[in-house]
């Protein structure tokens, strides 16, 4: 079994139940996960990721693009809940990675830590992201990535994340040991809990419904 589906495991039979405004959740707190590039490619194979999507949600966050219909022209629906403006959310703080990305590969210095903070308090909010911080480390000629989660849905938000993480990754001129996210609280929506089921015994084509 794959670590993504690991975790899946674990909250489904160890996981507390609480309920918040976006319905009832399974949940489990500070989980860590670290990933090889092969535990990300057996994820990426194994779970219906929305690739192409990601990779332009991604580009247009970099631009600090906020205007939701710009999302939708990219074919990415999920945002409309926020607004016709996304306030205080990724694009707010993932424009300043391009110079980061920059500075990480001409600089590829072991002894510094490159981090980009994200969910600054003095910004306006309408959505606060729920990764919080990734760091970047150089370690023998080889990249680390470590980020952290303040809150991680386990169907849709952790696969996203892991694959925007490893799209960094290609950013930077530095083969990529490893991903480790702390994951403060990651959890399964009720309504989700039966297609998360049919995931794990094997079934392909598995979608997973969005709490907003």
């Amino acid at each position: 079994m794959n670590k993504y589906f690991d975790i899946l495991e674990r909250i489904l039979a160890q996981g507390k139940s609480q309920c918040n405004k976006k319905g009832e959740i399974r949940f489990l707190l500070n989980q860590v996960l670290t990933l090889t590039p092969g535990d990300l490619l057996e994820i990426f194979e194994g779970h219906g990721i929305a690739r192409k999507k990601l990779k332009s949600e991604l580009r247009l966050f970099m631009s600090g693009e906020r205007q939701v219909e710009k999302y939708r022209e990219a074919g990415i629906s999920w945002w409309d809940y926020c607004g016709p403006i996304l306030v205080n959310s990724y694009p707010t703080y993932f424009e300043k990675l391009p110079g980061l990305l920059a500075r990480i590969n001409r600089e590829k210095r072991s002894s510094k830590n490159y981090v980009l903070f994200l969910g600054a308090t003095e910004a306006e909010s309408s959505q606060a992201p729920c990764l919080s911080l990734v760091q970047f480390q150089i370690d023998e000629g080889g990249l680390v990535i470590s980020a952290y989660q303040r809150s991680s849905d386990a169907n849709l938000g952790l696969p996203a994340d892991l694959y925007h993480l490893y799209l960094m990754s290609r950013e930077i001129d530095l083969p990529l040991k490893s991903i480790t996210l702390f994951l403060a609280n990651v959890h399964i929506y009720d309504n989700n809990v039966e297609q998360t089921r049919r995931l794990l015994d094997g079934e392909e084509g598995v979608r997973f419904g969005l709490n907003v």
